[in-house]
């Protein structure tokens, strides 16, 4: 009678976890993610975690200015600003946050968009991924980390 009590409490129990952890209830343990790595360049000053213009920095990540991302991001930006056309069909499509660098949002909030590499016959490992409030994020590592871009600086 013990052991049947026992076992359906730790059923429910795990059933708790499993639905906390589908419905992202669970909190974030650790640090906040940067950039930072074995081989990440130090940071400069305008890669503050306060925004300098634009949309309000919702993230506490590491910011950077529109002005120094590669041409090639500033070119994705401006394409992004227009609406396209896009030059890779992934371009303008959910982006999952499965990473959960970036702030928890409903599925579909984020959209990715590739920003070339020169030299790389693919896709490269760059992305701009924009959020609905208007928000947008570079990273240069496929996801392993972001910095929030400051538009119009």
């Amino acid at each position: 009678m013990r052991v049947r009590r026992l076992a359906a409490l730790l059923a429910v129990l795990l059933g708790l976890v499993v639905l906390a952890f589908v419905l992202g209830g669970l909190p974030q343990t650790g640090s906040v993610p940067t950039d930072a790595g074995p081989a990440a360049p130090s940071q400069s000053t305008s890669a503050s975690r306060t925004p300098t213009a634009g949309v309000a920095n919702p993230s506490g990540l590491p910011v950077i200015k529109a002005s120094e991302l590669p041409p090639e991001a500033r070119q994705t930006l401006d394409l992004i600003t227009r609406g396209g056309p896009y030059p890779y069909s992934r371009d303008n499509v959910p982006f999952g946050n499965f990473e959960r660098i970036l702030p928890r949002k409903a599925s579909g909030y984020y959209r990715e968009f590739t920003v070339r590499t020169p030299g790389e016959s693919d896709r490269g490992a760059r992305r701009i991924v924009a959020g609905e409030a208007g928000e947008k994020y570079y990273t240069a590592d496929h996801y392993e980390s972001f910095k929030f871009i400051a538009e119009g600086k």
